[in-house]
């Protein structure tokens, strides 16, 4: 399988991250006694059919997975990684508003990416232990038509008594370390009132804040 290399094009490297954090959304379903691997392997069976369904608009389709998608995610441990130390800088009121804006922004950023759906299909290649109890869901997507496959991997971890996401690792990319370089800058350069503000700004015009994936881990 072709691996991504430091002359691999932006809009190819963009393209695998896409398609990553698509796969992402479609990591839902009821997690309730199930393994990291049975959680994300579930997922073609929930949202497959509605990316395929042809009377469903694009806003209907993005809407239901958005559904999904929030309830395979842990953003409260997602938001806690991607702002690290800087995390005990905001308020209580601060860490909440900027969740929920951080939740959103996903949803801006990668709902778009629906229509991209091309017959992809997910084949789980195992797991690993990590630290702190997390287990890390090995993939690749399928991509056929003679395109590269994308190696890509879920972190999960427990909370009441159910596997969440807290991070999608695309060709070694991670989301949440890609998200932590560039709020790290915002925060020290304006605290995290002008982080907040940005998300906003950037949610109410549909723009994205995501870094460009780069090569490597």
């Amino acid at each position: 399988m072709k691996r991504f290399t430091r002359t691999t094009s932006r809009a190819t490297r963009s393209s695998a991250w896409a398609a990553g954090l698509l796969v992402l959304a479609l990591a839902g379903a009821r997690a309730e006694d199930r393994t990291p691997s049975q959680v994300v392997d579930g997922l073609a069976n929930q949202v497959v059919p509605i990316l395929q369904d042809k009377n469903l608009g694009t806003d209907q389709k993005r809407e239901r997975i958005e559904q999904i998608a929030y309830q395979a995610m842990d953003f409260n441990t997602i938001s806690k990684l991607v702002l690290a130390r800087n995390w005990t800088k905001f308020s209580s009121s601060q860490q909440g508003e900027f969740e929920a804006e951080f939740k959103r922004h996903l949803s801006v950023t990668y709902g778009r990416n629906v229509e991209s759906y091309n017959n992809e299909r997910v084949q789980i290649l195992g797991d690993r232990q990590e630290g702190r109890g997390d287990v890390t869901v090995l993939t690749k997507i399928l991509r056929g038509g003679g395109n590269a496959d994308v190696v890509v991997d879920y972190r999960l971890r427990q909370r009441d008594g159910q596997w969440k996401i807290i991070d999608v690792i695309v060709e070694g990319v991670s989301m949440v370390s890609n998200f932590r370089s560039q709020f790290q800058d915002i925060v020290s350069n304006g605290g995290p009132d002008r982080l907040i503000t940005l998300l906003k700004e950037k949610n109410a015009s549909g723009e994205t804040l995501v870094p460009t994936p780069h090569s490597g881990g």
